[in-house]
Order: C-alpha cells, then sequence, then structure tokens
C-alpha cells in the first residue's frame, strides 16, 4: 500500500495503462489514448540517483547509507537520513531566490517539438485527473496562482501514476525493471526529454521551479519496497517507507506552493513540516487499511510494537478487536497525531493562496484516526472515512486557518 500524494485517492486504471509499462517497446498507436502525446526519439539512459558526499565524488544513495553497528541497530536513523534530503531541498530554494536578486542562473523553458499548445494541452489534462480523483484538493488549487496551479496538478498526476505501478489494477505484472525503465523516463524528463504529454507538463515545471530529483527518485524506491517487503521490523523502517512514498510529495510541493514573504521561519522547517505531513497521512493510510492490507498478506505495522503488545500477524490475519489491539492501536494512533501537530505550524509558513488545499488535506487526513476511534478500534472489516457532511463542515473550517499569517515564532528546523 502506498500513498503517492499528501491527499491520497482511490487508483485510476486509466492513468495506470497510459503508462505503456506493459509494452517491450515503446509505441505511437491508436491504443495510446485520452491524453498521452508519445515523443519520438527519446533518449534512454538509466543510472541510480545519488546523493554527493562532501569527501570527494563518491556517491552514496539514501537507501544505501542506512548501515547497521555491531549490536545490529541502525548507526544513522532514517530521520536523520531523510532529513538529509530535506536539507539539500531548502538550499535548492535558498539558491534561487538568491539567484531572482541577482538575474542569473535562471532555467530555461522546456520546448517540446511539434506544436506548442500540446504544453497547455498537457496541463490541462493533469487539471482533469486531479478534478476527477481529488476533488477536494483540486477545488483548493484553484486559489492558486495559474503557474503554480498547473505545476501542482503535474506533480499530482506524475505521483499517481507512481502509485498506481504497484497499487493499480496492472500491479501484478509490473516488475523491478519495469521500475528502472520509470526512473529513466524521470531523469530524462528532468533533462528536458519528456516521454509522453502527461510528462510534458512535469518537465516544464521541473524547469521553472527549484524542484530537486531526489524525491522523485525516492518515491520510486518506496514503490520498489512495495515489490520486496511486506513486513517492517520497527518504526524505523516504517518511517523510511512513509517517507519515500508519501513524504517525498511534501518535498515536492513546497517549492511550487512558495513560502509566504513574511515568513520567518528557516526554508528546512518548512520542508520538514511538509515531510511531517506527509508521514502523518501515510501512517493514517496505514492504520485505517489495516484489514485492506492483511488480506493481500501485508502488514504494514512495526513488528516489535506488536510485540511488545502481545500481538503478532496472526492475531492480525484473525481481525477480532481484543484489548491489546485497541491499546496497540491507541499508541499508533497518537503517534500519527503527533506528526499532524508538526505539520501544522508548517502550513501557516506557506504562500497564502497555497494554504486551504493543504489545511483541507490535514484536517480531513486527522479525522480519519477519529473516525477509527469512533469504530472501536475495527480497522479490519470496517473502513473508516469522513463523511461527506463532515468534509463540507471541515473546508471552511481550512479556509479560516489559511487566512491566519504565519507565526512569529521560529520553528525548529529538526
Amino acid at each position: 500500500m502506498s500513498a503517492a500524494m499528501m491527499w491520497v485517492v482511490s487508483p485510476n486504471s486509466e492513468v495506470c495503462n497510459q503508462l505503456g509499462f506493459l509494452e517491450t517497446t515503446r509505441t505511437t498507436d491508436s491504443s495510446n489514448k485520452k491524453g498521452l502525446f508519445r515523443l519520438k526519439n527519446v533518449g534512454r539512459k538509466h543510472r541510480r540517483y545519488s546523493v554527493f558526499n562532501k569527501v570527494g565524488s563518491r556517491r552514496t544513495s539514501v537507501a544505501r547509507r542506512v548501515v547497521a553497528n555491531p549490536s545490529g541497530n541502525l548507526a544513522i536513523s532514517s530521520e536523520q537520513l531523510v532529513y538529509d534530503v530535506v536539507l539539500k531541498q531548502a538550499a535548492l530554494v535558498k539558491k534561487q531566490m538568491r539567484s531572482r536578486e541577482e538575474d542569473v542562473d535562471v532555467k530555461p523553458e522546456i520546448v517540446l517539438p511539434g506544436n506548442l499548445g500540446l504544453l497547455n494541452e498537457a496541463y490541462d489534462r493533469c487539471g482533469e485527473v486531479c478534478a476527477e480523483y481529488a476533488k477536494t484538493f483540486y477545488l483548493g488549487t484553484l486559489l492558486m496562482t495559474p503557474e503554480r496551479r498547473k505545476a501542482i496538478w503535474a506533480i499530482y498526476v506524475w505521483c499517481r501514476r507512481t502509485d498506481e505501478l504497484v497499487d493499480g489494477p496492472n500491479a501484478s505484472h509490473i516488475t523491478p525493471k519495469a521500475l528502472d525503465r520509470w526512473e529513466s523516463r524521470l531523469e530524462d524528463l528532468f533533462n528536458g526529454r519528456p516521454f509522453d504529454m502527461l510528462g510534458a507538463a512535469l518537465s516544464d515545471t521541473v524547469s521553472k521551479f527549484p524542484v530537486d530529483i531526489q524525491p522523485f527518485k525516492d518515491m520510486i524506491d518506496g514503490m520498489r519496497m512495495d515489490l520486496r517487503k511486506s513486513r517492517y521490523e520497527n518504526f524505523d523502517e516504517l518511517y523510511l517507507y512513509c517517507y519515500y512514498v508519501a513524504g517525498t510529495v511534501g518535498l515536492m510541493s513546497v517549492p511550487i506552493m512558495g513560502i509566504a514573504p513574511e515568513s520567518n521561519a528557516p526554508t528546512e522547517s518548512v520542508y520538514n513540516a511538509a515531510l511531517a505531513l506527509g508521514i502523518a497521512n501515510q501512517l493514517t493510510n496505514i492504520l485505517r487499511d489495516v484489514g485492506e492490507d492483511a488480506r493481500r498478506g501485508r502488514v504494514y505495522l512495526p513488528q516489535d510494537e506488536l510485540a511488545q503488545a502481545g500481538l503478532s500477524d496472526e492475531d492480525i490475519f484473525a481481525m477480532k478487536v481484543t484489548d491489546k489491539w485497541r491499546f496497540f492501536m491507541k499508541k499508533q494512533i497518537h503517534r500519527a497525531r503527533t506528526f499532524f501537530d508538526q505539520a501544522e505550524e508548517g502550513v501557516t509558513q506557506l504562500s497564502s493562496a497555497s494554504r486551504w488545499p493543504v489545511w483541507a488535506s490535514l484536517l480531513l487526513y486527522r479525522q480519519i484516526l477519529d473516525e477509527i476511534e469512533a469504530n472501536d478500534y475495527n480497522n479490519f472489516t470496517k473502513r473508516a472515512y469522513v463523511s461527506k457532511p463532515k468534509k463540507i463542515v471541515a473546508l471552511p473550517v481550512a479556509y479560516a486557518k489559511s487566512l491566519v499569517p504565519p507565526s512569529s515564532r521560529k520553528l525548529a528546523s529538526n
């Protein structure tokens, strides 16, 4: 199970079918419908993206830096590894701000071969997908400036397509090589060589905003984890997975949404809060979908914490709510709420036009935890969801919160 966006929605077979991964070669045949325009002669190369160390040019990927000490514990926590990515993205934003002041180092716009109108068509198609499958969030994006609105739509669609690889109707046909091809296309996209129309929208977006490729790469790594891993020994492992499949979205989105000019918060602290919202949302997904995941043979809960509560996978597969299960769930829900708390101050620091959709996402997702409690912690056979009347009530509350200016109190950087 993965949540490709902070505002997670249901699978879309159309988007998944358009990925082209079930074919051995790229084509421009008649089966390519409803918004996909495949560009010809797109270069293909593949190399795992990695973060450069300060010493020399030796590359060390985020995942590979998780090493064990003699006692068998992680020498570096997942939180610290992920925070390194936060710092890198924050540095990119600061660099762009300095560039704008000096009027140098401006990225060129993407020019599509053929009809330039295709780019507008690509953005329009991204908006249609967002409107159909993330209605509440789409409504909030209409308050953004046109450039930011289109960019968020492009990121939304790429994340959705990526998520569909392992959670969509064709997930059983997806192999590690398919994810390698998707990553290769991502690299081409960031180099101004999009594979198709929807990719062209994102390629144009990353040429205009200080968006780093690392969170996109990390999300694909999250999909790889879903192919090979169905258990998580402790929360440190689970945290890294949550970052890969959901926390990454916060890092992708903040450069688009923008930080309020009047904000006094360090740039990295705003990114850290966006990361916390992604983690909170994914933890909420996990707690909501325990029964659904169990029926697929998956347990996205820390194994050591289950054991401490006197529980095991067998108890989950039995799908019975017991006092032990209630006690365990209370602790898990508390943790998720803690991450939501960390996220709230960061939302306030965003540009005024970007706050409403994020506040709406936060409030609505947080209410899912309330619904789990209302169901007496039965997330085996009852799916917790926020009713339409409650959603309607939450929207004006989110809008009111979006009007609150950034706090004068500085956020913690880590």
